[in-house]
């Protein structure tokens, strides 16, 4: 504990201990006692009371003692609670009380403003309440009289930190030249008062939050002074004793470079140059790794943008939407205002970035509790019941036998029975029928000109045999003249009859002697079929070759793949060369090899996909020739995989795109192959297709109760499916028909964001397990009544988009007030789960299955209201809340079968930012308890019997099965809840079950050497750091404060309170659930410093 005052107190309770002798402890030397009573306020209102209106200094010093000590003991909830409890007012207040007289007591003045300094940190409203309290002047004036002092500078610093939280309070230091005080403060390279000098450059760094200060300090010429300042720092700090300081110069930087300007004199005073010569010699210390980052992050902001090496950055097709007249005219004249507007949105993004995650969250109890009222009335939604059939069915084929065949038509989908709920919307002439292998993936061709005809024929031609629905003219001819055969007409219309079905026999005619040769053999797979569904789909762009994968398809290779191991320092040195490439322009080639836009480039479709922050994770390859000789897989493969952020911008128009480079190195097994490059495992619109009309024969309609319908149309004319399943009645019998009319229905969709391929491989392991035999998915059957939309976004997986529909928004972002005509998918699900509710049959379960690129592990979101409030430290009292905890149980129950699954990773807040999504919606506004979204990693496990190892298609597959097992959990038949056949049939491992999840709050990816952030900002200052540098300045005593020790000496050896005081004053401070019990633990150590009881 520090100690001010004369008086030695020794503390090793919680403020909340404090009670009957905390008026002896005031109260001591004949000082007056609190005015207050302990029966009508809380201990803590009293003590802060008495800080504000006691003028008795050994009582203030002692208060401040022991606020300081249990503060620094507890975590920062007890900060909060004090915060809430009126504790930022009464320190600004004392504050003030101190600060105006002729001569500040700097004995009661510096503790104060530590204390200060602590709470303050993390008052989000600590600027404006002392603005209102006149604290931000004063302490400027205290400063400025104390600026030889250093402890005294570094306590004031520290507070104008805290302060600067708000932009208004900013403003105000630096309109009263604030900025020049603390500039002055920042001396060349010393070794002595450093955390003096730190405070003041943190100070500084603080202060420039807003543009107006911003711009003073680039006016005043402050970025070469820096400049100046870090360069004489890094040449003179031979041994390394002023890391800090030189890190605390590049922050500052950072965020004076926030602005145009301030990148335009970084650049022009050499900066960049600087920097990148500071940084190679701080390359070849371990101990200066802490300042490559923010050097590098300061290059790369400042490096000025360049055009794309390209024609035109906008893409060469484009969609009509409905509703649009015509298309807008896109200006080619470049935007004067471009830098200035890029600045702006980049420092947005920052303040975005900074701000607390609580901040998010919603507080409003109205909006948690109360559904609001629907966004179409209700003539509407009787639309939707054709969607389910098995409420209506009267199965007369249960009255037949099996052998009449009806049965197959009446419990299962028909092609010709399908819903349009939009059929008559005017399609656009953009929409073109084209055959088409979604674009999940990019393909690179390794071929040979000079190789002999027979091999030529053996890589090129089964690769041709995959172009089944046309390709080239060229390349057809070039295949037919290797086999020698003649060439027949080019298809030019898809109506011409005669040449469509020459066309078509040729195909089918290699398709054949292809499967005859090789023989795919996938389960659930028929090349055949994928073919017949991929000449149904419609596209924009006028694709006209269906990929190998896809046709052929694909097998889970054999065991499984690690994790690849990072080359340390490759993501610097890619930085660096591109840093380097600035600097000396002759060593660029500046040659476009390669353009995905060029429709004169002949090769197959392409899709571009932003890697996340996994960059340990690899991409995916498909090789033809390893297929063909029986191993069709997707592997994982590359090594050296970076991905960060370059100084490209458009070509043309408004600058705001931001552009990555990602780079990768693989080297390929054979040659005279055909490999086939994605960023995740692929799965395509017309692979669900077919495999939903495979699944459909597959059972036996007698038991299983299978329909599949169109819920609408997409923008591009394609369907969106939707799939019943459940069990068939044993009999016509009213009571089975009751039975199985009356089960709670579950409500599963997917791939609302097209490049989440891993979401529709878990929904593919789903919709197998259901369709099976298995006990499990037999008593699920049984149970539920199953509602699946495989694939919410058709459009956006068939023409190639990563995250939006073809109307460039984010689905998952529509779930408020959906377009029917720009967002049919989300308008007719929303819909379907609107009957559902007003007809009583409100899903027990909605799970939106999606992919997570930053995460490890499969985890679930879901909404809770009281988690959400205790998160957001809300004032809503929630003793009186009642809230079904049912909204864990499918979590916890996957947390002990899935071996993929981690609850600690879990979510059940409710976000502002999420409040148009699925699982908010559905939650709200329908009132479905366990509304959930799917999170399923794209790199692998860092917990139980997948650790360290990346999923594949294999482990999705699985998870969606148990996902299947879970829901079990969540029926209110016992008899198959605790059906001793059924409980030994699920797989229940203990070394699987008894896996570790992984903490939610450590880091996702552990950090490595060369780990570089590339927001625009620089790094947020922890308050741990903040901490620690006060308890510093309060243990140190400088040169100039040497009157200080004597006095000092003197508090060491009194004790004011005895033991038997100390436990019977506790209990009255802080309520009972702000106890932190580890502060309270037998095992609780204490070390004797400098003559102080400290507890650990």
């Amino acid at each position: 504990m520090s100690v001010y005052g004369q008086n030695h107190f020794t503390w090793n309770g919680t403020l909340r201990d404090l009670h009957g002798s905390y008026t002896g402890f005031c109260t001591g030397r004949g000082r007056p006692s609190m005015t207050a009573t302990l029966s009508s306020s809380s201990g803590l209102e009293v003590l802060l009371s008495t800080l504000q209106n006691v003028g008795d200094v050994e009582s203030t010093l002692n208060i401040l003692s022991v606020l300081d000590e249990l503060l620094s003991a507890g975590t920062d909830r007890r900060i909060h609670y004090m915060i809430k409890k009126g504790g930022s007012e009464a320190l600004l207040t004392a504050l003030v009380k101190y600060g105006h007289t002729f001569s500040p007591n700097y004995t009661i003045l510096i503790p104060l403003l530590h204390l200060l300094a602590k709470v303050g940190h993390k008052d989000r409203r600590i600027g404006m309440k002392a603005e209102e309290a006149g604290a931000v002047l004063l302490t400027l004036n205290l400063l400025k009289h104390n600026d030889q002092h250093a402890r005294r500078t570094a306590a004031c610093l520290w507070v104008i930190q805290v302060f600067c939280s708000s932009v208004s309070t900013a403003n105000l230091i630096g309109e009263n030249h604030g900025l020049d005080v603390i500039y002055r403060l920042i001396p060349q390279y010393t070794t002595k008062h450093l955390h003096a000098i730190k405070a003041a450059i943190n100070a500084f760094s603080a202060l420039l939050c807003t543009k107006a200060n911003v711009c003073s300090a680039v006016s005043k010429g402050y970025i070469s002074g820096f400049l100046w300042l870090y360069e004489d720092w890094h040449n003179k700090d031979n041994q390394d004793v002023a890391i800090a300081i030189r890190h605390a110069l590049l922050c500052c930087l950072l965020k004076a470079t926030d602005s145009t300007a301030g990148r335009q004199a970084f650049l022009s005073q050499g900066g960049i140059r600087l920097l990148y010569q500071t940084a190679q010699t701080c390359l070849l210390s371990k101990n200066l790794e802490c300042l490559v980052e923010p050097s590098m992050q300061l290059m790369r902001k400042c490096l000025p943008r360049i055009p794309l090496p390209v024609t035109s950055d906008q893409s060469a097709y484009s969609f009509l939407l409905p509703g649009t007249p015509a298309f807008p005219d896109v200006s080619e004249t470049p935007d004067e205002s471009s830098d200035e507007s890029d600045a702006e949105e980049a420092e947005d993004n920052h303040e975005a970035n900074n701000r607390d995650y609580d901040d998010d969250l919603e507080t409003d109890l109205n909006k948690l509790r109360l559904p609001p009222d629907p966004d179409r009335p209700k003539e509407l939604l009787t639309q939707y019941s054709c969607f389910c059939p098995e409420l209506s069915h009267d199965f007369q084929e249960l009255d037949l036998s099996s052998e009449t065949g009806d049965s197959s038509t009446a419990s299962s989908s028909s092609d010709d029975e399908v819903v349009l709920l939009n059929k008559d919307r005017t399609k656009t002439t953009a929409s073109r029928d084209s055959s088409t292998s979604d674009c999940s993936y990019s393909e690179m061709e390794i071929s040979s000109r000079d190789m002999p005809a027979a091999a030529h024929l053996e890589a090129c031609d089964f690769h041709s045999h995959s172009s089944i629905l046309g390709t080239s003219p060229g390349f057809r001819t070039m295949v037919r003249g290797a086999m020698g055969e003649a060439s027949p007409c080019q298809r030019e219309d898809e109506q011409d009859n005669e040449e469509g079905g020459t066309e078509e026999f040729y195909h089918h005619t290699i398709i054949d002697r292809l499967l005859e040769r090789h023989g795919a053999g996938i389960p659930h797979h028929d090349p055949k079929l994928y073919c017949a569904v991929a000449s149904k789909t419609k596209s924009i762009p006028d694709f006209s070759i269906l990929a190998f994968p896809d046709f052929w398809g694909h097998l889970p290779p054999p065991g499984h793949q690690p994790m690849a191991p990072r080359k340390p320092n490759i993501q610097r040195q890619k930085v660096f060369e591109d840093i380097h490439r600035f600097l000396k322009t002759d060593d660029i080639i500046n040659h476009v090899v390669f353009d995905l836009e060029d429709n004169k480039v002949r090769g197959r479709r392409k899709a571009g996909y932003k890697l996340g922050q996994l960059t340990r994770m690899q991409p995916v390859l498909y090789s033809v020739k390893e297929a063909l000789e029986g191993r069709p897989h997707w592997i994982r493969t590359g090594t050296e995989i970076c991905y960060f952020r370059n100084n490209f911008c458009p070509a043309q128009g408004r600058r705001r795109t931001t552009f990555y480079t990602l780079t990768f190195t693989i080297t390929f097994k054979h040659i005279e192959d055909v490999c086939y490059l994605a960023y995740h495992y692929p799965y395509t619109y017309s692979a669900l297709m077919a495999h939903l009309k495979i699944l459909q024969k597959s059972v036996d309609p007698a038991k299983v109760f299978f329909k599949q319908q169109t819920l609408c149309s997409t923008l591009a004319g394609n369907s969106c499916p939707v799939v019943t399943i459940t069990a068939c009645p044993v009999s016509r019998r009213w009571k089975d028909l009751h039975q199985m009319r009356n089960r709670p229905y579950i409500v599963l969709s997917s791939r609302v964001h097209p490049g989440e391929s891993n979401a529709s491989w878990v929904m593919k392991g789903t919709l197998e397990f259901l369709c099976s035999n298995d006990l499990v998915a037999q008593s699920l059957r049984e149970a539920f009544v199953f509602k699946v939309i495989p694939m919410l976004n058709p459009d956006g997986v068939i023409n190639g988009t990563n995250r939006c529909d073809l109307n460039s928004k984010d689905l998952n972002r529509q779930w408020s007030k959906p377009d029917p005509l720009l967002s049919p998918t989300i308008y007719h699900t929303k819909g379907f789960l609107y009957y559902l509710n007003i007809i009583g049959r409100t899903p027990v379960v909605f799970c939106d299955y999606h992919g997570h690129s930053r995460k490890k592990n499969v985890f679930l979101y879901g909404c809770s209201i009281k988690e959400t409030l205790w998160q957001s430290g809300s004032a809503v009292d929630t003793v009186g809340l009642k809230e079904d905890p049912g909204y864990r149980t499918i979590p916890k129950t996957l947390d002990r079968i899935a071996p993929t699954f981690s609850f600690n990773s879990c979510n059940f807040l409710v976000e502002k930012s999420r409040s148009a999504t699925a699982r908010v919606v559905v939650w709200r506004e329908m009132g479905v308890l366990r509304s959930y979204t799917l999170e399923n990693t794209y790199n692998g496990c860092n917990q139980g019997i997948y650790k360290g190892l990346q999923t594949g298609t294999q482990e999705h597959q699985e998870m969606g099965m148990k996902f299947c097992h879970s829901v079990l959990s969540v029926t209110k038949d016992t008899r198959i809840l605790y059906s001793r056949k059924l409980i030994n049939h699920i797989d229940l491992d203990h070394n699987m079950l008894d896996h570790k999840s992984h903490n939610c709050f450590e880091d996702d990816e552990p950090p490595c050497a060369e780990e570089i952030e590339y927001s625009v900002g620089c790094p947020t200052l922890k308050g741990s750091d903040l901490d620690s540098d006060i308890d510093s300045n309060m243990a140190h005593v400088d040169e100039d404060d040497k009157d200080d020790k004597e006095h000092s000496a003197q508090k060491h050896q009194q004790d004011s309170i005895s033991q038997s005081q100390q436990s019977s004053i506790k209990n009255h401070l802080f309520p009972p659930q702000t106890r932190q019990p580890s502060v309270d633990t037998p095992s609780e150590r204490r070390d004797l410093r400098n003559g102080l009881s400290i507890a650990k």
